[in-house]
């Protein structure tokens, strides 16, 4: 990654197309208004330092999954609304993403303006990469920046092939963040180097696993792929969800662990239900002790005091996936645990990284956000990094 950031480049007076991954969630039905602007505000290091050198800043973003075409409930009005309020300053919008109202526009922002374009994927030739379509967002502008970390796994033409068409190209500083610390994590972490891993399948995270247990001290497994784990080692798991047709690799993992003398921990006990529901009857058993017709729903106590140690006692720490059905109060316990445990260890000086999806949802909920060391925004792409892929979004901006 030899890139150059936003503070390499001259960017005074140019028209600046800067990706941002704006990709917020909103209301169900109209008037459609955002229910949480952390995205939006994860930008503003990178636009206030633009505006105030004077670029002249075109602001571009997807918005959910519209299919190619315009729709109204994918707008990004209300993010120009926001952000406007924000920055305190009348944000211009284009209708289109391109076309003559979003050139003109381009060509009317002053020193320090700033326009948003519509919706990216209101253009199916936007998710394929289409080399004309990438051609016709270049020519809005003479600088590309992507500050969209979130959508770095993806070779869109916003992404990728609008790099081809504009000879200066930097990375914001939402985007070096995110690649400073998921990237020393994976290349040179401060050891012990604890990875945690959960959520509910083996299937999403098995090349996340395999990466990190070459580079970590331990990886420990949580959330209901460890019953995917335990039925791999021949225990009952009762009505515990498993993916039996991973039941073989699961085996293989810990076979492989135990050959490079990696640790691989598994819980010691789980907190099992009889319905899949926070009114079920439920209790705390040995992993090894599951009973038929009952379900694995939480990580226990002793399984918690383990992991803490761990966490507790390491130096680089990176957790992807929440213990539990954590939605349910009931069944929160362990990954509000996980979350204490590593601002703690942040305190302590260590490095914690919790890398995208549920785990930032449970994160959040905790409200410990803001005593990890970092956040990520991206959640499929994080996880790709962390399974040592190349990003397409992170490729296309080193030099040609």
């Amino acid at each position: 990654m030899n890139f150059k950031t936003i503070d390499d480049i001259d960017i005074s007076g140019k028209r600046v197309f800067l990706r941002v991954d704006f990709n917020v969630p909103l209301t169900k039905s109209a008037p459609f208004t955002i229910t949480d602007d952390s995205r939006i505000r994860a930008a503003l290091p990178t636009i206030e330092n633009l505006r105030k050198r004077g670029a002249r800043i075109i602001l571009a973003s997807h918005l959910g999954r519209p299919k190619g075409k315009p729709a109204i409930e994918f707008s990004l009005e209300p993010i120009r609304e926001r952000l406007s309020e924000i920055l305190k300053t009348e944000i211009s919008f284009a209708s289109d993403c391109i076309g003559d109202e979003a050139m003109q526009k381009a060509m009317a922002l002053k020193d320090g303006g700033v326009l948003l374009l519509e919706n990216l994927r209101f253009h199916k030739e936007e998710e394929a990469n289409d080399p004309e379509f990438s051609k016709q967002l270049a020519s809005l502008a003479e600088v590309y920046v992507d500050d969209a970390f979130g959508a770095a796994h993806r070779a869109h033409a916003s992404i990728e092939g609008i790099t081809h068409f504009l000879n200066v190209k930097a990375a914001g500083y939402l985007m070096k963040s995110e690649l400073d610390y998921l990237g020393g994590a994976v290349t040179n972490p401060r050891r012990p180097f604890v990875a945690i891993i959960g959520g509910a399948k083996i299937s999403g995270k098995i090349d996340v696993v395999s990466n990190l247990m070459n580079k970590a001290d331990a990886v420990l497994i949580g959330g209901g792929m460890m019953f995917t784990f335990y039925k791999a080692r021949g225990l009952e798991i009762g009505k515990s969800l498993c993916e039996d047709d991973k039941v073989d690799l699961a085996k293989e993992l810990m076979a492989n662990a135990e050959s490079q003398n990696k640790k691989l921990v598994l819980p010691l006990d789980t907190i099992i239900a009889d319905s899949f529901s926070n009114d079920s009857n439920y209790r705390t058993v040995s992993t090894e002790k599951i009973p038929a017709g009952w379900m694995g729903m939480d990580i226990g106590r002793d399984s918690i005091n383990m992991f803490t140690d761990f966490i507790l006692n390491a130096q680089t720490v990176v957790w992807n996936g929440p213990m539990g059905v954590f939605e349910m109060p009931n069944f929160a316990a362990g990954t509000l645990a996980i979350a204490e445990a590593m601002a703690k260890a942040t305190e302590r000086g260590a490095t914690t990284i919790v890398g995208g999806g549920d785990s930032v949802a449970a994160l959040e909920a905790s409200g410990l956000a803001d005593k990890m060391s970092h956040v990520s925004t991206g959640g499929g792409a994080s996880l790709e990094f962390l399974e040592g892929k190349v990003l397409p979004g992170v490729e296309a901006l080193n030099p040609d």
